[in-house]
């Protein structure tokens, strides 16, 4: 893979706790509960218990990183919007 490759990869150099951090951050536990339907967000969440999930569960990871992309997508719009203004 080449640096152009890299670039155009938006979770390129993102770790997977940062993900999980930033999603709660922005839905809290709960509502992300609701988005991605797994225990490790509804039962006794926590960071730790819903990396150890996400990293043995291939398809309950990607759907992590489809969330993750959104909402920062959402930030950089609203971003724009605001320095638009």
């Amino acid at each position: 893979m080449n640096n152009t490759e890299q670039s155009n990869d938006p979770l390129h150099g993102v770790k997977l706790v940062t993900m999980v951090e930033t999603l709660v951050e922005f839905f809290g536990w709960e509502k992300l509960g609701t988005k991605i339907t797994i225990n490790c967000f509804i039962s006794d969440p926590s960071v730790n218990s819903s990396l150890k999930f996400l990293r043995k569960t291939p398809w309950a990871r990607e759907k992590v990183e489809l969330l993750y992309i959104e909402v920062e997508r959402r930030k950089a719009v609203k971003l724009n919007k605001k320095d638009n203004s």
